[in-house]
């Protein structure tokens, strides 16, 4: 058995980066939306729900 861990490596990367960023936006969402705006909060949990169907949809079709 072959393990490559130089992609081990890189999808722990990956996985690690992109889970902060989309806590990190949806904490952004949050903060902005206490301030009283709108429209920039609707786009930063759009965005965030988007990433997450996006995960979904990679881990069902692969």
């Amino acid at each position: 058995m072959h393990i490559d861990w130089t992609g081990l490596g890189q999808v722990l990367g990956v996985s690690l980066v992109l889970g902060a960023g989309v806590v990190t936006l949806f904490s952004a969402g949050i903060a902005i939306a206490d301030r009283g705006h709108r429209v920039v909060p609707a786009v930063s949990f759009l965005a965030c729900a988007a990433l997450v169907a996006y995960g979904i949809c990679l881990v069902a079709l692969h």
